[in-house]
């Protein structure tokens, strides 16, 4: 006969592993959100000595785009614009952003309560921002993206008021 004891600690392991699979599932979006900042940096440094123009107008060439259109022409502007300084800065900056998307993402993946706290105190800081950039600036992909990181948030803390320290 299986005592009430032995019953409690099958739900209990039951519940826990459910809700690590959803700690590996957000550490998996941390994980795919830290591989487009690297790639981003890696991108932006790479464009450091590059001649913008040129480049912009392969590329406009190369998706067929119009570049008399005024949102191509707009983003032709504003990327020609971008002085190396700039570049450099906004590659480092996504540098730096993938390695917090990564920290938080190793905390998740290994289960850790310092990886939940570190990611409702990251992902929780940025949704004002997101929210902002949201209102003025509205896509679909902003807006899932500003979605699932409230979603985090609650969740983390809900699971963390919910279950004890591990």
């Amino acid at each position: 006969m299986v005592t009430d004891t032995a019953m409690a600690i099958r739900s209990r392991t039951r519940k826990r592993s459910s809700h690590d699979g959803v700690l590996r599932l957000i550490a998996v979006f941390k994980f795919l959100k830290a591989a487009t900042l690297i790639a981003t940096g890696i991108g932006a440094l790479k464009l450091v000595h590059a001649d913008l123009g040129t480049l912009v107008q392969h590329w406009v060439a190369m998706l067929n785009l119009d570049p008399g259109g005024r949102l191509v022409n707009h983003a032709i502007q504003k990327v020609t614009n971008l002085s190396p300084h700039r570049i450099r800065e906004l590659g480092i900056v996504s540098f730096i952003y993938a390695g917090l998307f990564l920290a938080e993402g190793t905390g998740l993946w290994l289960q850790k309560r310092w990886g939940e706290w570190l990611t409702i105190i990251i992902t929780g800081s940025l949704v004002p921002v997101e929210i902002y950039e949201t209102i003025h600036r509205p896509t679909a992909l902003k807006g899932l993206v500003l979605l699932m990181n409230i979603a985090v948030v609650i969740y983390l803390i809900v699971r963390i008021k919910r279950e004890p320290s591990s």
